[in-house]
């Protein structure tokens, strides 16, 4: 049986190439927006916890990355600005070679901190 990863480093090292890439620079975009932020692995996936609330995830995909915000309305917020990309209720879909912009990253995670 293969170990769950425990710790973000230990997630992100069976991740390989431009999606490793990608996720290293989401962890590093999060980080910034929200340094007191906790890192946590949440249902598998490295998150982001930040006074007791999960506000941000992220994940490798078979076929790229996804975001995931933690809630079922943040992604709804936003719509008009995630219009181009692929989602589900919880979950952003994004191209390693085309990473999520800073600015969208900060406007998802104040977003999802507004609604707490």
């Amino acid at each position: 049986m293969v170990r769950k990863p425990s710790t973000l480093d230990e997630y992100l090292a069976g991740v390989k190439g431009e999606r490793r890439a990608a996720l290293d620079k989401l962890r590093k975009t999060i980080r910034s927006i929200v340094p007191k932020a906790k890192e946590t692995i949440s249902y598998g996936i490295p998150a982001f916890r930040l006074d007791g609330k999960i506000v941000a995830g992220f994940a490798a995909t078979k076929k790229g990355c996804s975001y995931f915000p933690f809630s079922g309305s943040t992604l709804g917020t936003l719509a008009e600005e995630l219009a181009e990309y692929e989602q589900t209720k919880s979950s952003l879909h994004f191209d390693p070679a085309a990473p999520l912009p800073t600015t969208l990253v900060r406007k998802l995670i104040k977003a999802r901190i507004a609604e707490r």
